[in-house]
């Protein structure tokens, strides 16, 4: 049955739903994306199709091909490492730029999160953690009063966030993740510019490090090896909405698609990462 749509946000429905879905690993990565396809399993035109997907391509989330289709990407163990460099370099920019321009209503903000966060960890709640975990970040970000490095990271945060339970892996647990963040804010309410960049590059530079390190250990333990692969980087490509098999249901004019599934648990592979 087709969705209806509100006008006014087609675009938007169509690109926060079509990210959801990737950043949930419903779309694995090498999944296709036909434009005519989806344009037939939401009954809507080609149009706010192509906006979207052009967005999410600007994003790194999928390659575009030829006749209109486009392919969920996958990234390389090096990509990712790549990444976490540039947002570490980002967000120790902002933190040096929010210290003179925060309020004590910004500082409340940050901790509410902290305080989701706390509460998820608690709870044992991945996904949620790390939904809080991103909104801090991307407020430290916010808070810089600059648009343009909000807008490189935002990208860089579709990227990584697929892989958040390796990244949790790769971290040690959320108690630890929670105790960092805890630092910042105090350094930030302290207003010690220079305290508060070092703790924000710790930080996010914890889990780039530790890859690096687990890379130069399958490297010295099989040299022939071309590094690691997850599920969905070979073998035969899923099936993507509006081509065959099963098609998961467009978000409703309420909000985006379906919520994902739990996740399986800090040390699962996740998938995406391919062979480098």
């Amino acid at each position: 049955m087709a969705v209806a749509f509100d006008n006014l946000t087609l675009s938007q429905r169509v690109y926060e739903h079509l990210r959801d879905e990737i950043l949930a690993d419903h779309l694995l990565p090498g999944t296709e994306l036909s434009e005519v396809a989806l344009s037939k399993e939401l009954a809507i035109s080609r149009g706010p199709i192509r906006e979207a997907m052009g967005r999410l391509a600007a994003e790194g989330l999928i390659t575009m091909r030829p006749r209109r289709r486009a392919e969920v990407r996958s990234l390389t163990p090096q990509e990712l490492i790549d990444a976490y460099q540039v947002r570490e370099a980002l967000e120790v920019m902002a933190v040096r730029l929010l210290i003179r321009r925060v309020t004590e209503a910004d500082l409340a903000r940050l901790e509410e999160l902290i305080d989701q966060m706390a509460a998820h960890s608690a709870e044992g709640a991945v996904r949620e953690f790390f939904t809080a975990n991103v909104s801090f970040h991307e407020l430290l970000c916010e808070l810089s009063g600059n648009p343009k490095l909000q807008e490189v990271h935002h990208r860089l945060e579709g990227e990584i966030g697929r892989f958040q339970n390796r990244t949790l892996a790769l971290r040690g647990s959320m108690d630890d993740s929670l105790t960092e963040h805890r630092a910042i804010l105090a350094a930030v309410r302290l207003r010690d510019a220079d305290r508060a960049a070092a703790l924000t590059a710790e930080h996010i530079r914890v889990p780039a490090e530790r890859l690096q390190a687990t890379l130069r250990d399958s490297a010295a333990s099989d040299p022939s090896a071309p590094g690691p692969s997850a599920p969905g980087a070979s073998g035969p490509r899923p099936s993507a909405p509006g081509a065959s098999g099963p098609r998961p249901s467009a978000p409703g004019p309420s909000g985006p698609g379906p919520s994902a599934p739990g996740p399986s648990g800090p040390d699962s592979e996740p998938a995406g990462l391919s062979r480098s």
